[in-house]
């Protein structure tokens, strides 16, 4: 067997000392690769908007972290007070990527990962960034449903390291969405959720979103990051997928007609205007209920905007449609189901509450696109002017001219 050369030896031995003296420069100036991952929406009611996180690759150990915005406390003193009140802390979590997944991968909701394009500086910056900001005494925020939530906090996180740039290009474009539209649109799954969507949201909501706002949906940051351009080359460089999607996929923009909504309104107004006079008691027994409803989607309505800080809340001009003063016709409405007379305060609530109805109506007209509520005023403006007219002759009505 041949012998090795001694000063061959001798320059291997020199050549491993120095890159082991050079490797801690080198990692020094080695870049991590950053990626935004996009979590899809899930079935249970706080997943329906979906989630994102930033994807940290480590240069040298090729360790990848996960920086999750999304983490909250609910053992935390106060919490479920602080949260009726909107007053919410959320928290930044720094964890393997693969545990961060876990949950996902159990629920079938779909993971991809958008890799971004950026200068060693700018991926060194955010990486940086990232980690102070997940210290404990740095990682608590509060948290803001639409302003400052999971995804608008990835977005800002990637805009400070591109120097503003994401903002620029962002800001200025639109595609009509609203707060109102995007939370009805990813709530619908839930008809309960997107209903009270709807008719909770105030006037705050309507108002056209830039696509730098309508980033509070981590799937419309997704799109609006493939559009994006740094230095005339794209932000993202590359997809990857992670986990496939196995349950229903993100619901699609659709257009709510008003027609339907007035013609329901028309069917039950005319309805019950004319069987009031006949049959009193069955309208009286359909009244009472939707009263009750709407006093206490009037109260919650009263709450949201004069006690917490729910400002897209405030101001609801549903408050016309649906109001606490409902409940003064109550009483009535239980004495006609009772076959007697409703007596004068029914009497005066009928007309109030039509009446307001009425001023919604005009209000809509005076200051088209103030609030989104159209289809609310459709249905409900004759409802409440059918049960005025179906009920108005019940006030003294003794208990043998009511009929059943």
């Amino acid at each position: 067997m041949a012998r090795p050369d001694r000063r061959t030896g001798g320059f291997v031995r020199t050549l491993l000392l120095l890159v082991a003296l050079l490797m801690p420069f080198a990692a020094s100036a080695a870049a991590p690769r950053i990626g935004v991952a996009t979590m899809q929406p899930g079935e249970v009611f706080w997943e329906r908007f979906g989630h994102d996180a930033i994807v940290v690759i480590d240069p040298v150990t090729g360790a990848a972290t996960s920086y999750n915005f999304g983490f909250f406390d609910p053992s935390e003193p106060g919490f479920v007070g602080n949260f009726v009140h909107g007053i919410m802390r959320y928290r930044l979590a720094a964890l393997p990527f693969d545990e961060d997944m876990v949950m996902y991968r159990e629920e079938g909701r779909g993971v991809s990962i958008q890799w971004l394009h950026l200068t060693d500086a700018q991926a060194n910056e955010l990486a940086n960034a990232l980690a102070v900001n997940a210290r404990p005494e740095n990682a608590v925020y509060g948290y803001d449903y639409f302003r400052d939530n999971c995804s608008t906090r990835v977005r800002d996180a990637i805009d400070r390291a591109l120097g503003g740039e994401l903002h620029r290009q962002l800001a200025g474009r639109s595609h009509g969405a609203t707060y109102r539209s995007e939370a009805v649109r990813l709530a619908s799954p839930a008809w309960w959720m997107g209903t009270g969507f709807d008719v909770g949201l105030g006037p705050r909501s309507d108002r056209p979103l830039s696509l730098w706002e309508e980033a509070f949906v981590p799937m419309r940051l997704a799109a609006s990051l493939r559009e994006v351009e740094i230095d005339n080359h794209p932000l993202v460089e590359s997809e990857t997928p992670v986990l496939p999607h196995r349950i229903a996929p993100e619901p699609a923009d659709a257009p709510r007609a008003t027609w339907p909504w007035l013609a329901a309104g028309l069917v039950l107004g005319v309805l019950l205007a004319t069987t009031g006079a006949r049959r009193p008691r069955l309208v009286a027994a359909l009244a009472l209920p939707f009263w009750m409803l709407a006093g206490l989607i009037g109260a919650l309505m009263l709450f949201l905007w004069l006690g917490t800080v729910h400002e897209f809340a405030w101001a609801n001009r549903n408050l016309l449609l649906l109001n606490p003063l409902a409940w003064l016709a109550v009483p009535g409405a239980w004495r006609v189901l009772r076959g007697r007379g409703s007596g004068a305060l029914m009497q005066k609530a009928l007309p109030v509450l039509a009446g307001l109805a009425l001023i919604a109506m005009f209000a809509s007209w005076l200051e088209s696109g103030a609030q989104d509520n159209l289809r609310w005023i459709a249905l409900l403006l004759p409802t409440h002017l059918g049960l005025w007219a179906g009920l108005r002759t019940t006030r003294d009505a003794p208990a043998a001219s009511i009929g059943a």
